[in-house]
């Protein structure tokens, strides 16, 4: 290869990975081990001391998961990256380095209804809590952060209204403050979006979604961009005071811009043990090599089935960012310019029962609590994944009651709308 900068397909085969050493195999082998023989005690001791990079555990590091982790960084721009089990497990390693007792988040009110849901009430456990706010009202966001804020945390392609988030805008409020800003990548991934070149310090994906792509694994993925001065304050002793554990390290003045990457292994994992396992990571990373071509496809699907459901009477609305009507398309053209993604909710003439009835009806759609898949799928948000939100907060997420959420897939267009159609018919039959 040449020292020029490789394009997003190339990458999404090629980084994080090379031909097997031992076999040379060309595909990432699946390391189906638990554990790594040291070559002696003095091997051992620097890979616990953190003064040796390599394989100890496979709750800690493991070869396939690792290439996955290395792949999604590359694809992202960062510095470095973390696998694990889930996307919600995810979004828990990336706050994990920032948090303590008493610290808050300040979050977008419109994210996944899981999210909302963690954010609002599991993290209390942990004595950490979250401010939910409209990200468009930037005064808001600004005066919603204290002093005892340790993140921004948005989608860029909110789940499930498809709006799209100022990134930008978000990323000089947190700089302002001294904290990172935390963008869900998931619903756009790297090809339409890199929140990084936007002034995000770190990437979170539901790995399940689109970079897998075929709804057969859960995974998580948190990429950090390596550019945040974690000791500009005092709000981060995880990163910028010495660590106990590891006889008194400080991770950021000694690892630098790969800090938040290594305590996220060398503490995150090892504590919280929210590994991702190797075949799992096998499939990501299969899945992976498609990613540039199904995106496309997703997003031309995804356009033309808006357009033909915004001119259709039986609906009301459409609030996908790629419509000339949405209020977002102006900012989709900046933040997503590819296109505005394959995710978004239209409103159904006949509210909730009409809703449920649609459901009911559809043939090819799939009705499942996913996105991201090959297949098109569908959900009512409202009494499903957004159930266990008041109104006021489903309204506010995107999650009507009279809202469908759709994940387009990369199906013949025509057999998609063909189903919404006689869907749409027998549920306000």
């Amino acid at each position: 290869m040449t020292d020029r900068p490789m394009g997003f397909d190339t990458l999404a085969i090629h980084a994080g990975a090379a031909p097997d050493p031992a076999t040379g195999a060309r595909q990432v082998p699946i390391y189906q081990t638990t554990a790594y023989v040291f070559r002696d005690a003095d091997h051992a001791a620097k890979l616990f001391n953190l003064q040796e990079v390599g394989w100890i555990y496979s709750r800690l590091t493991n070869p396939t998961v690792s290439a996955l982790a290395n792949r999604v960084t590359a694809l992202e721009g960062g510095a470095g990256g973390i696998a694990c089990s889930s996307g919600h497990a995810a979004q828990i390693m990336a706050l994990f380095p920032l948090m303590g007792p008493g610290k808050n988040i300040v979050a977008s009110s419109r994210l996944y209804g899981g999210t909302i849901t963690q954010f609002s009430q599991t993290i209390k456990r942990f004595g950490w809590s979250a401010k939910f706010v409209d990200t468009d009202d930037l005064g808001a966001v600004s005066k919603a952060v204290d002093k005892n804020t340790r993140a921004i945390f948005c989608e860029t392609i909110a789940n499930p209204g498809g709006y799209v988030t100022d990134i930008p805008a978000l990323a000089k409020i947190a700089d302002r403050k001294g904290i990172p800003l935390i963008v869900d990548n998931t619903t756009a991934t790297p090809w339409l979006c890199k929140p990084i070149e936007m002034g995000a310090t770190l990437v979170v994906h539901s790995a399940t979604k689109y970079l897998t792509g075929n709804g057969t694994v859960t995974g998580g993925i948190v990429v950090d961009s390596g550019k945040f001065d974690w000791s500009q304050n005092d709000k981060f002793p995880s990163l910028s005071q010495p660590e106990p554990a590891y006889h008194g390290l400080t991770f950021h003045a000694a690892l630098g811009p790969m800090a938040y990457t290594f305590h996220s292994i060398a503490v995150g994992l090892r504590d919280l043990g929210m590994t991702m396992n190797p075949q799992g990571a096998h499939y990501t990373l299969m899945g992976i090599e498609t990613l540039g071509l199904r995106m496309e496809r997703h997003v031309e699907n995804a356009r033309k089935v808006a357009e033909w459901l915004e001119k259709d009477p039986r609906v009301d609305y459409v609030t996908y960012a790629g419509l000339k009507s949405s209020p977002y398309q102006k900012r989709a053209k900046k933040i997503v310019p590819k296109g505005a993604g394959a995710l978004f909710t239209f409103a159904l003439k006949g509210g909730y029962d009409a809703c449920v009835k649609l459901i009911d009806n559809v043939k090819l759609f799939s009705h499942v609590a996913n996105l991201g898949d090959t297949r098109s799928l569908i959900i009512h948000s409202a009494s499903t994944t957004h159930r266990q939100l008041s109104e006021a907060q489903q309204v506010a997420a995107g999650a009507s009651p009279n809202v469908v959420r759709l994940s387009i897939g990369i199906e013949n267009v025509e057999d998609i709308i063909a189903d919404l159609d006689q869907a749409m018919t027998k549920a306000l039959a």
